[in-house]
């Protein structure tokens, strides 16, 4: 969500990210990410949990195919760009800035018979909600997006704007802070949630949720 600016690190587990690009293998396909922490912070590197958020789509124990889908801070765009291949059509959105960025690694990535299957979008949390179609996804993705407290808000009014009752909501998250924890407190709030998926080595926890209907609906 936050484009962070960047600050030179010296620690050797995130150095990473200031790789100018990343690799890998998903369905069926070679997908090079171009990388720039310089220039766009958090928004312009792939991390773990959008990696696990792959695995876990491939493992298909979500509909994918012919679904209609969302990502929300897509950064890179790694997870739009799975899905995408996986057979879903998919809206691809983060803020202003990253944009361009996003747009190049999704056109290198994806074939050039399924470019349509991926748009990308404008979208800061809780802003302009009604250029998206009220419940109009079935699947809305999300790979840590949930790090800033000021975001919650918007987020989650983001959430429950996406979904109808029968949406499925897919959240890749660490969980690093009391913060975290208190958000999947607010998100239990107005959405089902459940654990689905736990990758140990890069301690990334995959949450399932659907919206709860409201005391209108009741």
């Amino acid at each position: 969500m936050a484009l962070v600016p960047y600050v030179e690190n010296v620690i050797p587990a995130l150095s990473k990210l200031q790789n100018s690009s990343a690799q890998f293998h998903f369905a069926n396909h070679d997908v090079r990410l171009v990388q720039d922490w310089k220039k766009l912070g958090v928004a312009a590197v792939v991390w773990d949990a959008a990696v696990v958020m792959c695995m876990y789509l491939e493992l298909g124990q979500v509909e994918i195919k012919g679904k209609v889908a969302i990502e929300l801070g897509a950064g890179t765009g790694l997870v739009g760009i799975v899905a995408a291949l996986l057979g879903a059509k998919v809206t691809i959105t983060d803020r202003e800035p990253a944009l361009d960025f996003l747009s190049a690694n999704i056109k290198a990535n994806l074939p050039t018979d399924i470019q349509d299957s991926a748009v990308v979008s404008e979208l800061s949390w809780g802003e302009g909600l009604e250029r998206y179609p009220a419940g109009g996804f079935d699947l809305v993705l999300g790979a840590d997006i949930v790090y800033l407290e000021d975001t919650f808000v918007p987020l989650l009014q983001t959430m429950e704007h996406l979904c109808s009752d029968t949406t499925v909501v897919l959240l890749a998250c660490k969980i690093r802070y009391e913060r975290d924890t208190n958000f999947l407190s607010m998100l239990k709030q107005r959405f089902r949630v459940e654990e689905v998926y736990y990758e140990k080595e890069r301690d990334i926890h995959i949450y399932k949720a659907w919206k709860l209907p409201s005391r209108r609906d009741l």
